[in-house]
């Protein structure tokens, strides 16, 4: 690499990877434009500090068109509103860190109030990543429920429609599946064999209980009906600022069934930003007027 390839801090260009060598120009002004294109897209607030990741994220989307200069990718995504650039650039700045039966706690909470539902079960995953929370919610329900679980249903969601793919897929390293119960792993999944060896795969009754859907939480009109006995959305309200998150929430009230169940990531809290929800104990919540929601 000559000296000219390396981007100097002059003209507004960005050298604040100490000293690592970059081969695509990355300018204060560029991470200014991409922090502003990610809220209005997808509500998600990057921080000063996130340069990092988005230079190695989006550095595959530059090389992939042979750019070398983000002014130019940025330029590209400017000209063509419509083009499917959008959603790539979407997936990559978007974060996806699941695991089955992530905040274990919640999992007993959904059991015992669904066990006492009266009619089908519906629960919706709003951010769903590549399947783990969906599926940990189906083997939640057929444990639940029993024979009743044929009936019940998981809308699971996620803006990141790449990840959306392999969740469709429910094949998983068998390392991920093997922190389980080994009772769960047994009745909820198929080890893989031959070239498969090393995977396992959701066996079809808990994946046919699941129905994926690719959807931003800030589209004028989201693409499910309620309503459900609980929604999760974890993990994800951090990304937004506290506009954004009251305006989701008062979104999800009339989805929710009077006494539906709303559950939020360990480092979320609610209870500042909306008076919609009334915490009910460790990140769960409830309506706050379940009279009010009867609609």
């Amino acid at each position: 690499m000559t000296q000219s390839q390396v981007p100097v801090a002059e003209s507004g260009q960005w050298s604040g990877l100490g000293h690592l060598e970059r081969d695509l120009v990355l300018t204060d002004e560029d991470f200014s434009r991409i922090r502003q294109l990610i809220y209005q897209r997808a509500g998600i607030v990057l921080a000063e500090h996130k340069r990092e990741m988005v230079y190695s994220r989006l550095a595959k989307r530059l090389r992939h068109h042979g750019m070398t200069r983000f002014s130019d990718y940025l330029e590209k995504l400017a000209r063509q509103p419509d083009a499917r650039e959008w959603e790539a650039f979407t997936n990559a700045l978007t974060t996806n860190l699941t695991a089955f039966f992530r905040e274990m706690h919640h999992f007993p909470l959904l059991a015992e109030h669904v066990a006492k539902a009266n009619g089908p079960v519906r629960v919706w995953s709003a951010a769903a990543s590549t399947g783990e929370e969906p599926y940990s919610i189906a083997m939640t329900l057929h444990e639940a429920l029993g024979a009743r679980a044929r009936e019940a249903r998981v809308v699971a969601t996620d803006i990141d429609t790449e990840a959306l793919a392999r969740a469709r897929a429910g094949v998983y390293p068998v390392e991920q599946v093997r922190k389980l119960d080994e009772n769960r792993v047994r009745r909820f999944f198929q080890k893989g064999r031959g070239q498969h060896e090393g995977l396992a795969r959701v066996r079809p009754e808990v994946s046919e209980l699941v129905e994926f859907l690719p959807m931003n939480l800030l589209a004028p009109q989201w693409p499910l009906k309620g309503p459900f006995d609980a929604i999760f959305c974890r993990n994800v309200m951090i990304y937004f600022d506290k506009q954004t998150q009251a305006r989701i929430l008062e979104r999800f009230a009339p989805l929710l069934k009077p006494d539906g169940l709303l559950f939020a990531g360990h480092s979320e809290n609610f209870s500042y930003i909306s008076k919609v929800f009334r915490l009910r104990g460790q990140t769960v919540y409830t309506l706050a007027d379940r009279a009010g929601s009867r609609k």
